[in-house]
């Protein structure tokens, strides 16, 4: 599932019914799902953490939940001289203000999460970070992801 704008993407899903035959089909083990940028963003519990403009309104902003997290690609906390508007990390820092138990991936450009069965595997070069609990974690790239992602910690 490819790029664009994730709400036009979770919109387009919704109106196609996709969105519990997708879930169904990759937790049944019948469909492998591979998406990169809105693709990624849709594969987590919900959208709130994508970068896009709101050119569509979906039906909600629930997502596949084909992972228990939200996933926010093209990571970056570069900010721009002059520029006095907030990094990424502060806006992810604002979402987990009012949704305290989420948990959040940010994947920079060339890094990409890997699920096969239970193993999960950060790919890519890049340093890759975990956000819960009003806290940033830097990751390994190769890190073993399986107990620092889950929610119940």
């Amino acid at each position: 599932v490819g790029g664009g704008n994730t709400f036009h993407l979770l919109h387009t899903l919704y109106h196609f019914q996709l969105v519990d035959v997708i879930r169904a089909r990759v937790q049944s083990k019948q469909l492998s799902y591979v998406g990169w940028s809105a693709g990624s963003n849709v594969a987590g519990t919900s959208i709130r953490t994508t970068n896009d403009m709101p050119i569509i309104a979906p039906p909600s902003f629930n997502a596949l939940n084909l992972v228990d997290l939200h996933i926010n690609p093209h990571f970056t906390d570069a900010q721009l001289n002059g520029h006095n508007g907030e990094t990424r990390s502060e806006r992810l820092a604002e979402f987990m203000t009012l949704a305290p138990d989420a948990v959040i991936l940010a994947l920079p450009e060339g890094a990409g999460l890997q699920i096969v069965d239970e193993r999960w595997q950060l790919i890519g070069e890049p340093t890759c970070y975990r956000f819960k609990g009003g806290k940033k974690l830097a990751l390994d790239d190769q890190a073993q992801l399986t107990d620092l992602l889950t929610i119940n910690q």
